[in-house]
């Protein structure tokens, strides 16, 4: 099985899934702490070796407070989730805005968490245009490699501003159902996907 190195999770569609149960839309961010942690497993059992979480961007935090706060908390619990697991962990996003949670910026380096392994990276109140500012230093995304695959949640069919560099050659694969309604079965599904695409990288 042809398996990509590198692949990015959209998780869309909390608000969405919320409102169809009857709730107001910021209750639906702390439903996707599950999903994420399964996604995670998987990407061990497959040997994924990187593996890229949106949690937020910086034009996110224009949404009303009460939904800002619900998925800042989301991100954080995410985050400190991920730190007890095996894995090489970073968080990306501009850290010097009042957006950024102070919580996760012990993150804003990689650090090796368990036995380490799959290198994680989640990327808080992010901004592509700030992760390409500086010509001089470069990309401050620069540890993170190109994304082979990208799997969105949530049927929308846009980048959202993920990794713009990074993802200039990925594959782009949609699940319809909400991210709270995730399934193993949609992960696997996009892989066996992968596996039909020809590869060429432009060549």
């Amino acid at each position: 099985m042809r398996l990509p190195k590198h692949i990015g999770i959209i998780p869309d569609g909390n608000r969405r899934w919320a409102v169809n149960k009857g709730m107001t839309k910021e209750k639906g961010y702390s439903e996707g702490l599950n999903p994420g942690l399964e996604v995670f497993k998987l990407c061990e059992e497959y040997g994924i070796e990187e593996l890229t979480f949106y949690g937020f961007t910086a034009d996110n935090t224009k949404r009303p407070k009460f939904q800002r706060l619900a998925f800042t908390k989301a991100c954080i619990d995410a985050v400190e989730m991920l730190a007890k697991e095996n894995a090489d962990l970073l968080v990306i996003g501009n850290y010097e805005s009042d957006m950024f949670p102070r919580q996760l910026l012990p993150y804003v380096e990689r650090k090796r968490f368990g036995q380490g392994g799959t290198k994680v990276n989640f990327l808080v109140n992010y901004d592509w245009k700030w992760d390409v500012s500086d010509t001089i230093k470069g990309l401050k995304s620069n540890d993170i490699s190109r994304v082979d695959l990208i799997i969105r949640w949530g049927g929308r069919r846009r980048l959202s501003g993920f990794l713009p560099l990074q993802s200039v050659y990925s594959d782009f694969y949609i699940v319809e159902d909400y991210w709270p309604d995730f399934r193993p079965e949609q992960f696997t599904q996009a892989l066996a996907w992968y596996q039909q695409q020809d590869i060429t990288l432009g060549g």
